[in-house]
């Protein structure tokens, strides 16, 4: 989680500073742009990745239901002769 949030906060501070250098500005508002840059990468990244965990668990209960249900039907099932 630790990793997600700094290469959000990364990312967001070269896209932001770079964006605005490349728009000239003064360093001082460069500084400004990359720093709320950095902010707003870092909280979005983290939400991101909030998501994509919450969606990988939902799907490793869903297979562990769906092997469990497997299993039971199987067992339940008399045996051919």
């Amino acid at each position: 989680m630790r990793f997600v949030f700094l290469f959000g906060g990364l990312l967001g501070f070269v896209l932001a500073g770079a964006s605005s250098w490349w728009g000239e500005s003064t360093p001082g508002r460069i500084f400004f742009d990359a720093s709320l840059g950095c902010l707003i990468g870092a909280v979005l990244f983290r939400w991101l990745w909030t998501v994509l965990l919450g969606g990988l668990r939902e799907t490793l209960v869903a297979r562990q239901q769906a092997a469990l249900a497997a299993e039971a039907k199987n067992h339940s099932q008399p045996m051919k002769s």
